[in-house]
């Protein structure tokens, strides 16, 4: 089950807050390279630049960095709102730079691709396509209003027209792909690590409750002798203490706590020692406590086991390791949410392997998606009979990642398939024509070594 996984991920959507000091870093950075080209291009070259307009340009961010740094706490966080402000300050800054410096003529307007680079690597869609757009109305007005560029001898600096329509048609393809790169390449990290996350924490989750009864049998187990002794010595007082009603009653009181704790303890470690002596299971009891939560739900699970050409007949011992169980129950949820009355579990071992497959007799997998399978947050727009039939299901592809992660950490193989391209509606196989699940493991990576035997004996209570 990943609900809690899921009502975490449900609405992906990030602020992707960064920090005050990183933009105010990387504005430093660019005011000190505004400021190298204008000397450089006065002391160098020695063209004609509105200077005045051009440093109040510059110094305007020089305060604007030196008030972020006074005005605001070094640890400081920027909001969308705040990020998006911060981005298309220095945009403006830098068109204005470029207007008094010759527009597109200008070779450093390429520059106009850094703020919209950052915008679409830690903004929302919604403020990269504002910032985008408005980078692609200032480049458009750059191209017909500027300050042209001039010499010391008077002389203007442009280049030929198409090269100008050219600088402007690459700006604005670059423009819309780098933006699509950079978001794209962002969400994937973000899905990414928002899904090995959820995997986490449903490893963690199956680990601690698996550690829990553990912990509830071995204290079942080491307070049953002191218990016992408390019985037995209370027992003996009620017999010496006939000729004193009142020690007898505390006596007894005694006695009567003593089989109370007996039986809390008992009925607390059932669990606690089916999971501390049933560190191993057969194959078919493992599948059997995987598909447990969803035997009530209408849909038939069918459990079929089948040993290999050269495999032994007896079933293997496996280990019950919690993300396999955790795994195989988020698999069979899967085909039971999607099944129309059935669900079969087939396993097979041989000497070398064991394979479990999950069929259902539903739709299948969406055909166009297959190959995806297994990736977090995969989306896809629902038919109305899906709607009809479960519109409360949003599925999202997490609960797949998140099993195929955890089995693949036990060692299995996973592949997906839809049954029609394996069975035929025909007797014996029912009709499994819907999704298929196949794992497969080495036997040495999920069979318990013979050895292996629960640890310590448990003592009877004494009477």
């Amino acid at each position: 089950m990943v609900s809690d996984e899921l009502s975490l991920f449900r609405e992906h959507k990030r602020s992707n807050w960064i920090r005050l000091r990183t933009m105010i870093l990387l504005r430093w950075v660019a005011i000190a390279g505004q400021i190298i080209a204008l000397i450089v291009a006065q002391r160098l070259y020695n063209l004609q630049l509105e200077l005045g307009l051009c440093y109040l340009a510059v110094g305007v961010s020089v305060i604007g960095n030196l008030i972020a740094i006074f005005v605001f706490p070094e640890n400081k966080r920027l909001s969308e709102s705040e990020n998006l402000l911060m981005v298309m300050f220095d945009l403006l800054q830098l068109c204005f730079l470029l207007f008094l410096t010759g527009g597109l003529h200008n070779p450093f307007a390429v520059l106009v691709l850094a703020p919209v680079t950052v915008s679409a690597a830690v903004l929302p869609l919604r403020s990269t396509v504002v910032l985008g757009a408005t980078a692609l109305l200032l480049i458009s007005l750059l191209v017909v209003f500027h300050l042209p560029l001039r010499t010391e001898q008077g002389f203007v600096l442009r280049i030929p027209d198409i090269f100008v329509f050219g600088q402007w048609t690459a700006i604005t393809i670059a423009l819309v792909f780098i933006s699509i790169y950079s978001r794209r390449i962002t969400v994937e990290m973000h899905s990414m690590g928002d899904a090995l996350t959820a995997t986490q924490m449903a490893l963690s989750r199956a680990q601690k409750l698996n550690d829990l009864g553990g912990v509830v049998a071995a204290a079942a187990h080491e307070l049953g002798t002191p218990l016992a002794t408390i019985k037995l010595t209370s027992a003996e007082l009620i017999e010496d203490l006939d000729d004193r009603p009142d020690l007898q009653e505390d006596a007894r009181l005694i006695r009567d706590q003593a089989d109370r704790c007996r039986d809390i303890l008992r009925s607390m470690g059932r669990a606690g020692k089916d999971d501390l002596h049933m560190r191993t299971a057969p194959l078919s009891e493992v599948i059997r406590e995987a598909a447990e939560p969803h035997e009530g739900r209408g849909i038939q699970i069918l459990l079929e086991q089948t040993p290999g050409p050269d495999g032994d007949p007896a079933q293997p011992q496996i280990l019950r390791r919690p993300e396999v169980i955790h795994g195989l129950r988020n698999l069979i949820q899967n085909a039971v949410d999607f099944a129309e009355s059935s669900v079969w579990v087939e396993t097979m071992w041989t000497d070398d392997v064991i394979s479990i497959r999950i069929v259902d007799d539903g739709e299948g997998f969406p055909p166009h998606l297959i190959g995806r399978i297994g990736d977090p947050f995969v989306r896809r727009r629902k038919t109305e009979r899906e709607v009809s039939k479960r519109p409360e299901y949003e599925g999202m592809g997490l609960g797949l990642f998140i099993a195929k992660t955890l089995l693949e950490r036990s060692g299995a193989e996973l592949s997906f398939a839809n049954g029609s391209a394996l069975f035929a509606r025909s007797e014996g196989k029912g009709n499994r024509t819907g999704a298929i699940v196949e794992l497969v493991w080495p036997k040495s990576r999920i069979v318990a070594e013979p050895s292996a035997s629960p640890i310590g004996e448990n003592l009877p209570f004494l009477p």
